[in-house]
């Protein structure tokens, strides 16, 4: 018999050869969570949900179609497959009552593969407002699996990036919360260019639009939000030179905080490459 236990404290395998066989069937049972992007990759989607269905409150002809989805998707790559299948949730289910039941299913269980349906769930409801995008996926944002907090930002940003510009004063009270997870998700979900992603056109050319919240973070002690700020920096020095180094010369001037010059130093990184500097 397989001691999840233990397995739960496993350090992520390097190479998806050098997986364990039983590591691998745990995932796809749902039974575990994946601990890296290596294991995130290898988790068979179609074998996760017929070993989940069970536990699911779907009807036959949902959990037929979903299954079908997901075969189709085999050999499509992992964020087209999370895409599509949370629209194949969201479509199979058109009762809002069942949708929500299976949604809180989704969303608490084990498998954070599980948890990212949930979350594309949402991303598929054209008709969801931003505010309220913003509180469904506030357990996400602050998943403690990486994984889930990367799709957190996504699936906001997949249905709303115009939004985002928009609205971008609703993602400062995040900037401001106490969960460091949670002012990573303002300044990751806001990002010019940002990974996995497109880009926000506006947000390249205009990213004063963002100063408010990128300021509210830029004396900030985590690591995560500082390398998240300088990244967003750094997406926007690529078309907005003057503007980063502006914002940054600023900072250096204001704020005597060595959170803030390692935020400017990575946010220039590109512009002293370009410059010929290191």
């Amino acid at each position: 018999m397989v001691d999840l236990e233990q397995l739960r404290s496993r350090k992520g395998a390097v190479r998806r050869s050098e997986i364990p066989s039983n590591v691998v069937t745990a995932l796809n049972r749902g039974e575990l969570e994946t601990v890296n992007l290596v294991e995130f990759l290898i988790v068979d989607h179609v074998k996760l949900f017929r070993a989940v269905r069970p536990s699911l409150d779907l009807d036959d002809r949902a959990a037929k179609q979903i299954a079908a989805t997901l075969k189709r998707l085999a050999d499509e790559g992992v964020m087209q497959r999370l895409v599509q299948t949370g629209i194949a949730f969201h479509e199979s289910l058109p009762d809002a009552d069942r949708r929500e039941v299976v949604y809180q299913q989704l969303a608490g269980h084990t498998s954070d593969t599980l948890r990212n349906w949930a979350a594309y769930m949402d991303a598929a409801d054209a008709g969801m407002t931003f505010s309220k995008r913003l509180k469904r996926v506030r357990p996400f944002a602050l998943d403690p699996n990486m994984g889930v907090r990367e799709i957190a930002w996504m699936c906001v940003r997949l249905p709303a990036a115009n939004e985002i510009v928009t609205q971008i004063e609703k993602l400062v009270p995040w900037a401001k919360q106490k969960h460091h997870y949670a002012r990573r998700f303002a300044i990751e979900l806001s990002r010019p260019c940002g990974v996995w992603t497109k880009h926000i056109t506006e947000l390249k050319q205009r990213p004063e639009v963002a100063e408010t919240l990128l300021e509210t973070c830029c004396t900030d002690e985590s690591k995560y939000v500082q390398d998240s700020v300088a990244n967003w920096l750094n997406d926007a020095s690529k078309t907005r030179p003057d503007f980063v180094q502006s914002v940054c010369d600023r900072w250096l001037a204001e704020y005597d905080s060595p959170h803030t010059q390692r935020i400017a130093h990575r946010a220039l990184r590109t512009l002293r490459k370009k410059s010929g500097g290191k």
